[in-house]
């Protein structure tokens, strides 16, 4: 009798903690969903031109992608990618032309002819990142978004190129 009023006993504790966390688990899921509906998915913009040094693309398609509508004004996003192609068309023809220097010589030097461009395509990145923080410090962030430049696969190969991703 005894042992079967101790089995009853943790089994009515043992539901009201089950309900507790139950109740806990349904508060948790409500914010998660939440903060799932206020955080999109980011928003890549790819590499569309016709030559790609070290995963970055000699420019960027400016037209505006439907994610960002109500997010930012369609000028402002233009004059970014813009700008960022300004500067890929200012230091992308000259790696290219190390990237060759470098691929003829690279038997007689062991390799070390392409320290050039790869020193190159690192201060492009870097001029890249600099202009991405100066247009996330004067127009973005105070819209709430973030651009960066982010490595990704491409879908149909195990490349890997540079893409621009916002994020809110």
């Amino acid at each position: 009798m005894a042992n079967e009023e101790d089995l009853n006993a943790i089994s009515t504790l043992h539901d009201d903690v089950y309900h507790g966390i139950h109740t806990d688990n349904a508060e948790w899921v409500d914010l998660l969903t939440l903060h799932r509906e206020s955080v999109r998915d980011p928003v890549a913009i790819r590499g569309a031109g016709n030559v790609t040094v070290f995963g970055l693309s000699n420019r960027f398609d400016t037209e505006f992608p439907s994610a960002l509508t109500g997010k930012v004004a369609p000028e402002e996003f233009s004059e970014t990618l813009q700008r960022i192609n300004s500067v890929l068309k200012k230091t992308l023809p000259v790696n290219v032309k190390w990237l060759f220097c470098g691929c003829i010589c690279c038997c007689c030097t062991l390799g070390c002819s392409l320290w050039p461009v790869v020193c190159l395509s690192k201060r492009t990145r870097h001029a890249l990142e600099k202009l991405l923080d100066w247009e996330n410090s004067h127009l973005y962030s105070k819209l709430g978004l973030h651009w960066r430049l982010s490595k990704q696969r491409c879908d149909s190969s195990a490349m890997v190129e540079y893409c621009f991703v916002r994020f809110c």
